[in-house]
């Protein structure tokens, strides 16, 4: 078998392969969390164009949402699915901005990363993931943020191991890979994009495009598949 990729080789593979994929179009911590709450299962280009919305027809402070008719918000909501459930979710944020930080997510970022995790998982939609992917996209925290298609990459190629839990096998992949990581804001940004896209669109949970995979060659994952072939 061949030796496993080391993460930067993987980053720098992925961006020569693919080109750098841009970040999202929210700013700031209370914009992250409004983007990841306007829309339930859209891909990222309905999102993107719900929250451009959004920010054109209502604003993104926590009044603006507060003062926002109802009917907008659930139009807006329907770039995915359960508009209805989507606008209330808005709403509940505007609540937790202005009643437990006093609008301003500003000193929350300065916390140390286990309080700032914490804090932002008040928010409707925001996991222990999702939490560290705004510390990190706000450059407050160097962490290695990963979702799903992200952690899924770094396994397959053999960072950590499965664990019983979904939380645990998170860890033990995020630990593995953050090993390897440059400390900068820079690379865990780009490797947080990059293999984020990579496994929305390459390293699929099912029927992966193992063929089209520029990582394939030293990746555990796609030995195993190719052996299983012959």
């Amino acid at each position: 078998m061949s030796e496993r990729w080391k993460l930067p080789r993987v980053v720098a593979t992925l961006e020569t392969s693919c080109g750098r994929p841009e970040p999202p179009p929210a700013e700031g911590p209370f914009e992250l969390i409004l983007y990841e709450n306007v829309a339930y299962l859209a891909d990222d280009e309905r999102r993107s164009s719900a929250f451009a919305e959004l920010r054109r027809r209502i604003g993104t402070t926590p009044e603006a949402i507060v003062a926002a008719p109802e009917p907008t918000l659930v139009q807006i909501g329907r770039a995915g699915i359960m508009a209805e459930s989507q606008a209330r979710k808005l709403r509940v944020c505007a609540d937790v901005a202005r009643n437990q930080f006093d609008g301003d997510l500003g000193p929350l970022l300065k916390l140390p990363l286990p309080q700032a995790r914490k804090a932002l998982r008040r928010f409707p939609s925001i996991g222990a993931p999702g939490a560290e992917r705004i510390l990190l996209l706000t450059r407050s925290h160097k962490v290695l943020a990963l979702e799903s298609n992200g952690l899924r990459v770094l396994q397959r190629l053999g960072f950590g191991g499965a664990r019983k839990s979904y939380a645990a096998s998170y860890r033990s992949t995020q630990d593995a890979a953050a090993a390897e990581a440059e400390d900068s804001f820079d690379f865990l940004i780009r490797a947080h994009l990059l293999l984020r896209r990579h496994g929305k669109q390459v390293c699929k949970t099912s029927r992966p495009r193992c063929e089209a995979c520029p990582l394939a060659r030293g990746c555990a994952y796609a030995l195993r598949a190719r052996g299983r072939r012959t």
